[in-house]
């Protein structure tokens, strides 16, 4: 399983600025490794936020991507102490979900 996403949440008024760092190889599947051959490819695909469990973001990826990405975005209605949850999902079925405490 992937490394746990470094994700902050800053409340700024009635939104909060949530800055999201994933790691994740993302292989565009046309990439040649050493011997020639193609690195088959691996992705994330689907990308969704959810503030107190319900869903505020939602997005899909795909092989253009870089490696490790950034996220960055303004979720309306947030306050300090609210949850807030990332989850992703890659080409291969796995996936991840954090989660942080809106500050």
């Amino acid at each position: 399983m992937a490394d746990p996403m470094r994700i902050r949440a800053q409340a700024q008024g009635d939104k909060a600025t949530v800055r999201v760092l994933m790691s994740h190889e993302m292989e565009s599947g046309q990439r040649k490794d050493a011997s020639g051959n193609l690195v088959p490819a691996w992705h994330i695909q689907d990308v969704s936020a959810s503030l107190n469990g319900k869903q505020v973001f939602s997005c899909e990826w795909g092989p253009g991507v870089s490696k490790n990405p950034f996220l960055q975005f303004v979720v309306k209605g947030a306050k300090a102490g609210d949850k807030l949850s990332v989850t992703w999902k890659d080409n291969k079925g796995e996936s991840r979900t954090d989660e942080a405490t809106v500050s």
